[in-house]
């Protein structure tokens, strides 16, 4: 931030994955730019900074939002959820995380945060969901690594592993 950006920053004060946090951002930051930068919150990815590509998907007050294309003074008083709140407390991983792992739902993993994040939305909303809501929801991510099936099938054992399913 330059001199003339300070001297412009605003005090934000929200909550990030259920923890009172704080910093300041110039009027026209976004808010991935805010996490990573002001909170060090850097599961967070920018790709597209134009809100196509997904990569900078968090949860806003519980539903998704591009982090890239929300500013983040538009965040103050409100609960963001990032990647990193996905893990447990023990570092043990959530049942979406641990699903993309077993069944290789990432490769380079430069868009999984925001896929994951937008997993967790719809899981929260549709516990049981079809293949077609599936690819709905992956309709809003672009990843270049992977055919998407792996994704799919990632979804599918996680939404079955929080039902209290088996793998």
């Amino acid at each position: 931030m330059s001199r003339h950006d300070e001297a412009q920053a605003l005090p934000i004060r929200l909550r990030v994955n259920g923890a009172s946090r704080q910093g300041r951002a110039e009027p026209r930051m976004n808010l991935a730019d805010f996490l990573r930068g002001e909170l060090g919150m850097t599961g967070t990815h920018v790709g597209c900074e134009h809100g196509v590509c997904g990569a900078c998907t968090v949860l806003v007050d519980g539903c998704s939002a591009r982090g890239c294309l929300m500013l983040a003074v538009q965040a103050e008083g409100r609960e963001i959820g990032t990647v990193e709140g996905l893990a447990r407390p023990d570092g043990s991983l959530h049942p979406i995380q641990q699903a993309f792992h077993e069944l290789h739902g990432l490769q380079c993993g430069f868009c999984t945060p925001g896929i994951l994040m937008s997993v967790a939305e719809l899981l929260a909303h549709e516990p049981d969901p079809d293949e077609a809501q599936i690819r709905d929801v992956l309709s809003g991510h672009l990843c270049r690594c992977t055919g998407y099936q792996n994704i799919v099938d990632a979804v599918l054992l996680a939404a079955r592993l929080m039902r209290g399913g088996g793998a």
